[in-house]
């Protein structure tokens, strides 16, 4: 298994960043081919009950490391890219690792 992973850092506007990344981003990487799964989780705290530097992260799940890279070149993968860009650019740090 293969995953890029996408940590996005505090928003300015926590609602318009939900806004968008659930009603238009999601539904756009969610059609990359090759995608398997597509886990997001937002972070409540840290263990010792401070807020997180991190807002949410998506954990995006391909069966090897070649279909997350054919994935990312199609057309559908270069519009997710373009859309994160453009109103998450400045937040998100992307990583791309496998099972261990």
């Amino acid at each position: 298994m293969a995953k890029l992973i996408a940590l996005y850092r505090q928003p300015q506007d926590p609602a318009a960043f939900d806004q968008h990344y659930f009603e238009v981003h999601a539904p756009i990487t969610k059609k990359i081919p090759g995608l398997r799964e597509m886990k997001v989780t937002k972070f409540s705290g840290t263990p010792m009950g401070k807020e997180s530097p991190y807002y949410l992260m998506c954990e995006m799940i391909y069966d090897s490391m070649e279909d997350l890279k054919n994935g990312m070149r199609s057309e559908e993968g270069k519009a997710s890219g373009k859309d994160l860009m453009s109103f998450a650019g400045d937040i998100v740090t992307l990583m791309i690792g496998e099972d261990a």
